[in-house]
């Protein structure tokens, strides 16, 4: 068989081994879609990827090769998934492409947001209040603009404390993240040196619900907040910036000003987001949906 049918897919384990054993709902549909082409379709250990190699591959949350490579990504919540180019999710179709609530059965928007709310944040939802204070989910390398940033972490918390001069603030620590000693005195100095600004480790579960809207560079903590109707304002690219007050787009101030007062259509957004923009593995359209996408990454599989 000719290298250039093969479609290799650079799988991390435990996902390899389920995508083997055909229990990987959604890397199992993109490899049935490969096969349905004429492709031949072999599960490989990612630390074996060589871009030197004719055929097609598949990568999982980490970036493809620039050739005939693509990476898969979920969407946030399963079964929800983007097959991309690239692994920066600020330079998704989605994060290019401009959402149009006008455009949305706002009665089937509604029944996917309650629907869904329900399911994956129900413990939440009892809690749900109008709070006064705003909610920081950090995130890593704190003391580092990085190029897809508006600014360091740091200088963004200092934005929040210039903007919100009354208001407590509320920072958390990302459990996932490995935070240096600098760092930590960093933030330590700040919380001794403002009364109404706080520190703590995780946390989302109490905070979300109450807060009166999130700051963050792109946390996914933003994105969770849009089932909770809480706004949001974002000091660094991602996907799902289109109904946050975007600081890249307005500047800090009219970011905050904006903020304030929004409310935005998040059933609808999250219709557009989830179930137009993204693949949901769950419904009976995903292999055509999935087959459409690679054909469009230049995959041969029309």
């Amino acid at each position: 068989m000719s290298s250039e049918t093969q479609a290799r897919f650079y799988i991390p384990w435990p996902h390899r081994q389920r995508a083997e054993a055909g229990d990987h709902n959604f890397i199992n549909k993109v490899a049935d879609v490969a096969r349905s082409a004429g492709m031949q379709v072999s599960y490989v250990d990612p630390k074996e990827a060589d871009p030197r190699l004719g055929g097609y591959s598949v990568f999982y949350m980490r970036d493809p090769f620039v050739r005939n490579s693509v990476t898969l990504r979920k969407a946030y919540h399963y079964p929800f998934w983007h097959i991309e180019h690239t692994n920066e999710r600020w330079h998704w179709e989605v994060a290019q492409t401009a959402f149009d609530p006008s455009k949305i059965d706002e009665a089937e928007a509604r029944k996917f947001f309650q629907a869904w709310r329900r399911r994956i944040y129900e413990p939440l939802l009892k809690s749900v209040e109008k709070g006064d204070f705003v909610y920081v989910p950090l995130q890593g390398k704190l003391l580092e603009k990085r190029y897809f940033q508006h600014c360091s972490p740091v200088e963004m918390v200092q934005h929040v404390l210039e903007q919100e001069p009354d208001r407590e603030i509320c920072l958390t620590l990302h459990p996932g993240e490995s935070y240096s000693d600098e760092e930590l005195l960093v933030l330590d100095n700040m919380v001794a040196k403002y009364a109404r600004l706080s520190l703590r480790a995780g946390g989302m579960e109490e905070l979300l619900p109450k807060c009166a809207y999130v700051v963050t560079m792109n946390s996914s903590v933003a994105f969770a907040g849009y089932f909770l109707k809480k706004p949001s304002v974002l000091f660094a690219g991602i996907d799902f910036h289109h109904i946050a007050a975007n600081v890249g787009v307005l500047g800090v101030d009219r970011a905050f000003e904006a903020v304030r007062g929004m409310k935005p259509p998040y059933p609808q957004y999250l219709w557009w987001f989830l179930q137009q923009m993204s693949i949901n593995a769950g419904r009976p359209e995903a292999e055509d949906k999935i087959r459409a996408r690679l054909a469009g990454l230049g995959w041969p599989v029309s």
